[in-house]
């Protein structure tokens, strides 16, 4: 059914609290009023809409609900005025969607379509919430532009969205501030839940990575329960929240000099209830003055992390030391030469103290963490060769931040995801713990 101008018309609905919604569902589906096919919807407050067939529901059904079906739920009746049509209804995969419904507009406004066109439609997309994050290799035909905006409707009609954004080259500002823009909509606000926490951010303003899911997930499960965490590239909350929500963090610092994703780390820390445990640090890590403080130091930055790694070794508890979580993009082109840590101009000028190195000397006293030893048969050598540069370099680091020598140990190397051909992100483990002085 359509409303005036072509516009879908509104859709009843009943309106109650996520924890409830299966409990409706049920109860619609054997009373045969759920309407199949449009989707259900989340409400700004929250509350869940299901779609129902007809005009109005009748009372009868509403004190059902309320009184036998969810007792203590919120029942309220409401239209949705652009409801979204369910998958059963759109048919076919969502590109052959697009491609029918963009085609025929196309064509409707006197357009020729041609291969060109159907070439430049895109073949994959993010997806957040209502929000359509469209990759910078599509609509880039100098037709499109005088179909501009109308062609953005089409397109989240299509794709039963409300907002179209299109991504462009990430900003080479340090901050690695997204270049997207925002085609439809009134902001790029979404909301994005990974292992049961909320991460809410503007696209238009910073980056989300799906690739690193596995990473949250095995951060989330580390043995943190009363340790202090320094995160020196904290983003949203990508790490600190597991961190703290799952891992058990007594406490966080974060550190992010993007100001946008500041804002985005504040709200995210407070819709998750740890903004109590976490002290925020905007600005340039290598300029924090906090030191002695850190059980556990994370470097979740690519391609690499060495510019924070002289600040890690600050961070570190003098006493006890802590582990240090390093990220880096790790080349493995076949009869490659891989260029290790030091070579760049800030290792260069640590390198060469003369004090002695100790790495690699443990005893009994190995920590939780350690149990886990070193890599998986699936470790490439790249992956190993790098990761053992590091632990040198990261040794001299300590005993020039310290004065004293440091004994490191390789627990383990985490592969997170390919970032390019031949191109490897992983993560390092690395436990650094002060020797102890004799006589």
């Amino acid at each position: 059914m359509e409303g005036e101008a072509g516009k879908p018309a509104a859709v009843v609905a009943v309106v109650t609290e996520p924890r409830f919604t299966q409990r409706y569902r049920e109860y619609l589906e054997k009373q045969q009023l759920l309407d199949r096919q449009h989707r259900l919807e989340k409400m700004p407050d929250g509350t869940v809409a299901l779609p129902v067939l007809g005009e109005a529901l009748p009372e009868r059904h509403l004190q059902e609900l309320r009184n036998r079906v969810a007792p203590g739920s919120t029942c309220r009746v409401t239209q949705l005025r652009d409801p979204v049509p369910s998958k059963k209804a759109q048919g076919g995969s969502p590109a052959q969607r697009l491609r029918l419904e963009v085609s025929r507009w196309v064509e409707g406004r006197g357009v020729t379509w041609s291969a060109d066109l159907e070439a430049d439609l895109p073949r994959s997309w993010q997806r957040h919430g209502n929000l359509l994050l469209l990759s910078e290799d599509c609509f880039q035909a100098k037709q499109w532009e005088n179909l501009e905006p109308e062609l953005w409707k089409t397109v989240a009609s299509a794709l039963g969205v409300h907002r179209v954004a299109k991504r462009g080259r990430v900003s080479p500002d340090g901050t690695r501030t997204p270049a997207v823009t925002l085609l439809l909509g009134d902001d790029g606000w979404v909301e994005h839940v990974d292992n049961g926490i909320r991460y809410k951010f503007d696209v238009t303003r910073c980056m989300f990575s799906f690739g690193n899911i596995t990473e949250k997930l095995r951060v989330a499960s580390l043995p943190c329960a009363g340790e202090v965490l320094v995160d020196l590239y904290a983003g949203i909350g990508y790490f600190t929240l597991p961190f703290l929500v799952h891992a058990g963090a007594a406490f966080v610092h974060a550190c992010e000099w993007n100001p946008h994703a500041v804002v985005a780390l504040r709200k995210n820390l407070d819709i998750n209830g740890v903004a109590h445990r976490c002290q925020i640090h905007f600005g340039d890590n290598r300029k924090l003055k906090l030191s002695n403080i850190a059980d556990r130091v994370n470097l979740g930055l690519i391609p690499s992390s060495e510019e924070g790694w002289p600040i890690a070794c600050q961070l570190l508890r003098r006493d006890a030391g802590g582990i240090l979580h390093i990220h880096q993009n790790v080349e493995s082109y076949p009869g490659k030469t891989l260029q290790p840590p030091g070579s760049s101009e800030m290792e260069k000028e640590h390198s060469s103290y003369p004090q002695q190195i100790v790495t690699n000397q443990w005893t009994n006293g190995a920590t939780r963490d350690s149990r886990r030893k070193m890599p998986s048969a699936a470790t490439k050598p790249e992956w190993q060769r790098w990761a053992e540069s590091a632990e040198t370099c990261i040794a001299t680091l300590l005993q020039q931040v310290h004065g004293k020598p440091w004994k490191t140990q390789i627990l383990h190397i985490q592969p997170v995801k390919s970032y390019a051909p031949h191109v490897d992100h992983i993560v390092l483990d690395l436990e650094c713990r002060p020797c102890a002085l004799h006589g």
